[in-house]
């Protein structure tokens, strides 16, 4: 792996991370659920008989770490130079069947939370790869 798509998947990796858990958190707000529901399921990830929130919360940073940098690098690799977002989103919505459809079915909390939320929180990380790895890209020549 050469060392631009690293730092581009690492860059666009974490942008993702941060901004990709803003739909299911509003969503949340907006419906009265708790907005910490999704990273508890993370957690539950790693750690699925714990009950403590604040080493639920630590293995979602781990899971959500590893797996927002993880799909960042296949995103990085093939965004195109034209429409990242529009590739952004095509890709957000395939790690979502992955995520959500393939693995997720099979965790009860992941199951259990509103999966159109999800898949918009998959849609904005995709989105926010693709467009800082396009730009990094520009910005490379």
């Amino acid at each position: 792996m050469t060392g631009w798509l690293v730092r581009d998947a690492v860059a666009g990796g974490l942008a993702g991370a941060i901004v990709g858990g803003a739909p299911s958190t509003l969503h949340a707000l907006l419906t009265g659920r708790d907005p910490l529901a999704a990273s508890y399921a993370a957690g539950r990830m790693v750690l699925p008989s714990e009950q403590r929130p604040a080493r639920l919360l630590a293995a979602a940073v781990l899971a959500h770490g590893a797996l927002s940098l993880g799909w960042a690098v296949p995103i990085a690799a093939a965004t195109p130079p034209r429409r990242a977002a529009l590739f952004g989103a095509a890709a957000g919505l395939a790690v979502a069947a992955l995520d959500l459809g393939v693995v997720g079915r099979r965790i009860p909390a992941i199951r259990a939370l509103p999966q159109g939320a999800q898949v918009a929180d998959h849609v904005a990380y995709g989105v926010v790869v693709a467009l800082v790895c396009a730009r990094r890209r520009v910005r490379r020549g």
